[in-house]
């Protein structure tokens, strides 16, 4: 029997969001017989969810880096980082070393360079190389994940638009980047509807509400405040509508002030993490994304896999989720008004709710399922080898 392949596999921290339940499945999923995955992460931030408990559940138990952390400097942190990553890499021996966001590509392609791995590979799960920094060190960071690119075997994006993005900020040519879309577990989402009604209950509504909810971290570039003032003027036009708020993170009472400035603090709840996501969909009406970016955005996929309509800012990588009119609706960023009349088309159409969930299910069942994401990858690994070892060879 042949040895197996040995992965080691980076991601900045396990926080909840695509790249961590990406990266627990791509190492709890891939052929055992074939692939050994090693899994290290730095910690998440103290207003942040871990997933750790999720990865454990999978069978996986991440080696903690405390040194790669999600915030971008240069500085003696990150030379201790990649030290670590480096002694770390050299015990393992492994045959492909596969990083994953920003700060973890940075550290991870590094140490594997230095310990001379066979094969590197980096996804971007969105970037980091507009709108988030001053011009200067986003000068820089361009120039960074251009000099990374030459020194990595596969770039990986996980939407068109993220790859039309790297190719315009000059990170590599369009033949050197490949489109690997996520992949997270279904399951759950497609059979959400037979909870269909608890989480109505339990928030205290009889069922004749109209029920708007947003997912997700909340941190600035989600937009919130984007959602609670669409959810002011929804209410206007529909007394009866509901709004609800999942998920935590720093700017939580901000957002609760905001709602009472706006006069819908008694329309709107903020529930906090939930570990039921697929009941939460069963019950919404309609999902909102309100982000000023997104790479590939889970909570989409989550919702229409559950069959919730989805309406969504067309920023980032959402274009490449949301067909716009067929699998859910797309307005226009940081317009209120837009997303208003978004939500009210959706709540107060029956008929088109129902066709979009109808159009969504299947629909991401057929892009987004784990197994598919597992495929991808096991072809794109024994590929790289194999072009490895036909190099060697003919040297």
């Amino acid at each position: 029997m042949s040895k197996s392949i040995r992965i080691v596999r980076v991601v900045s921290r396990l926080t909840i969001g695509g790249p961590a339940f990406h990266v627990v499945l791509l190492t709890a999923g891939l052929d055992r017989s074939r692939f050994d995955s090693v899994l290290v992460c730095g910690r998440e931030n103290p207003d942040e969810r871990s997933l750790l408990d999720y990865a454990v559940a999978h069978g996986v138990h991440p080696i903690i880096l405390p040194e790669i952390v999600s915030d971008f400097h240069l500085g003696p942190r990150e030379v201790r980082a990649v030290c670590h990553l480096y002694r770390l890499i050299r015990r393992e021996r492994p045959a492909i070393v596969e990083t994953h966001t920003a700060k973890a590509g940075f550290v991870g392609r590094l140490a594997a360079r230095l310990a001379r791995v066979p094969v590197v590979v980096h996804t971007f799960h969105g970037h980091i190389l507009n709108g988030y920094f001053g011009s200067s060190k986003t000068y820089l960071l361009r120039y960074m994940e251009r000099l990374l690119a030459k020194t990595t075997d596969a770039v990986l994006a996980v939407s068109e638009c993220v790859k039309r993005d790297l190719v315009a900020h000059g990170v590599a040519r369009p033949d050197e980047i490949r489109v690997v879309p996520l992949g997270i577990e279904l399951e759950p989402f497609l059979v959400s509807h037979k909870t269909r009604g608890g989480f109505r209950m339990e928030l205290g509504l009889d069922g004749h509400e109209r029920l708007v909810g947003i997912v997700g971290r909340l941190a600035p570039i989600k937009n919130h405040q984007l959602f609670l003032n669409a959810a002011a003027l929804v209410r206007r036009a529909e007394p009866q509508a509901r709004f609800v708020v999942v998920g935590d993170g720093a700017l939580r009472s901000e957002l609760e002030t905001r709602a009472r400035e706006l006069g819908i603090c008694d329309r709107v709840f903020f529930t906090g993490w939930r570990r039921d996501l697929p009941r939460v969909y069963a019950d919404l009406d309609v999902l909102v994304v309100s982000s000023d970016n997104e790479g590939t955005p889970l909570a989409a996929i989550e919702a229409m896999a559950a069959g919730c309509p989805v309406v969504a800012t067309c920023v980032g990588g959402m274009p490449d989720v949301v067909r716009h009119g067929e699998t859910g609706m797309l307005v226009s960023p940081r317009s209120p008004q837009e997303l208003a009349a978004g939500i009210l088309a959706v709540i107060q159409d029956r008929g088109l709710r129902a066709g979009l969930g109808e159009k969504a299910r299947p629909d991401m069942q057929r892009r987004f399922d784990k197994r598919r994401l597992i495929a991808d990858m096991e072809r794109l690994y024994t590929g790289l080898l194999a072009y490895k070892s036909r190099g060697r060879e003919a040297r």
